[in-house]
């Protein structure tokens, strides 16, 4: 007899495996909704030349916490809408970009 492996989550339920992905913010122009591109390299087959390809994933970001250039961690969840299958699980870190424009600029 084979013994099969439950994933549990804090609340104690049997929790479903979902597809994780790590990228980078380029958009927050929607509301609740950020644009995480993730770049994937693949070799190639014949030649075994690392390919890079990118693609753009729309992500729910329940409390509008993420901006431009953070590197989150996204996760598979259930269709929220026409193009959102992902929502936002963890910044992992927050971009220098943005810290600049909170600051004053000089008076000159």
């Amino acid at each position: 007899m084979a013994e099969s492996t439950v994933v549990t989550s804090a609340a104690g339920q049997a929790a479903p495996r979902r597809t994780e992905k790590v990228g980078l913010v380029v958009s927050t122009k929607m509301e609740k909704t950020i644009v995480v591109e993730i770049e994937m390299r693949k070799a190639h087959p014949k030649y075994k030349r690392v390919l890079k390809s990118n693609k753009k994933f729309y992500a729910h970001d329940e409390q509008n916490s993420a901006r431009v250039g953070d590197m989150v961690r996204i996760r598979e969840t259930r269709p929220l809408s026409k193009l959102k299958r992902w929502s936002l699980e963890e910044i992992i870190r927050r971009s220098s970009l943005t810290s600049l424009p909170d600051e004053a600029p000089e008076a000159r």
